[in-house]
C-alpha cells in the first residue's frame, strides 16, 4: 500500500505506531509521520498539526518522524 501511495503522494501520516515495525520504511519514497497521541479524537490530533506542518516543510522522502 505504501509503495502505491508513494507514486501519488509525498507524505503518509499515521497514528498506528506498529507500522514502523511492520515494514522497512526507508525504502518507501514517502515522508512518514507517525502521530503519538492518547486517542484519535480530532481535538487531540489537531494539537499536533503545527508540528506536522513543520515536519512536512523540512523533511525529505524516506524520513520517518514521530510527533507527540
Amino acid at each position: 500500500m505504501l509503495k502505491l501511495a508513494s507514486s501519488s503522494f509525498d507524505a503518509f501520516i499515521k497514528i498506528d505506531q506498529s507500522l514502523t515495525s511492520q515494514q522497512n520504511l526507508q525504502k518507501i519514497d514517502l515522508i512518514i509521520i507517525v502521530l503519538i497521541a492518547k486517542d484519535n479524537r480530532l481535538a487531540t490530533l489537531k494539537s499536533l498539526m503545527i508540528e506536522v506542518n513543520k515536519a512536512l516543510e523540512s523533511l525529505n522522502k524516506g524520513n520517518v518522524i514521530y510527533i507527540q
